[in-house]
C-alpha cells in the first residue's frame, strides 16, 4: 500500500484538529504546525469538508474543526476522504474483478489486501493518535513487523 502524501497531510491536519477539539483552528495555524503548504492544505480541508469530517467558520474567529469527537473518526476516514477507497485494483473494487486460469486466486489476494488494510486503519481512532494509545493488537502488528 502506498500512503500519499495527500493522505499523510490530511492525518497531520486530524491529528492537530482532534488535538484542539471543541476549539476552532486556523488553517494557516495547522498548516504552519504540521508544515504543511497552505494551498494544498485548503483543499485536503476541503475534502474533508465534503466527506463531513471537518466544517469551516468564516470570519475573524473562523477556522475549522471537526464534525464529531475524535475517538469516532478513524484513519481510514481520513484517507477515504482525500484519497477515496483504501484498496483498489487500477480504480476498480477487488470483488468486481475476475480473473481465470492459473490467475484465478488473485483476487482472494486482493481481498485479503483490503481486509486487512481496513484491519489496520478502521481500528485506530485520531483519539488515539492524539492520547499515544494506539490498540495493543496494531502495536503487536507492527512490533512483529520491525523484528522481522
Amino acid at each position: 500500500m502506498r500512503v500519499s502524501a495527500k493522505s499523510e497531510y490530511a492525518m497531520l491536519a486530524a491529528i492537530e484538529l482532534a488535538a484542539n477539539e471543541g476549539t476552532v483552528a486556523k488553517g494557516a495555524d495547522i498548516a504552519r504546525e504540521q508544515e504543511i503548504p497552505i494551498k494544498f492544505l485548503e483543499v485536503i480541508l476541503g475534502d474533508m469538508r465534503k466527506a463531513g469530517l471537518v466544517q469551516s467558520q468564516r470570519g475573524p474567529d473562523g477556522g475549522y474543526r471537526l464534525t464529531r469527537p475524535a475517538g469516532e473518526i478513524s484513519v481510514a476516514d481520513v484517507m477515504r476522504a482525500v484519497d477515496g477507497a483504501l484498496a483498489d485494483v487500477h480504480g476498480n473494487r477487488p470483488e468486481s474483478l475476475r480473473y481465470t486460469g492459473r490467475a484465478e486466486a488473485l483476487g482472494t489476494v486482493w481481498l485479503a489486501l483490503r481486509s486487512s488494510i481496513r484491519a489496520v486503519l478502521e481500528e485506530v481512532s485520531l483519539a488515539d493518535l492524539v492520547a499515544g494509545s494506539i490498540p495493543a493488537s496494531i502495536v503487536g502488528l507492527a512490533e512483529r513487523d520491525s523484528a522481522g
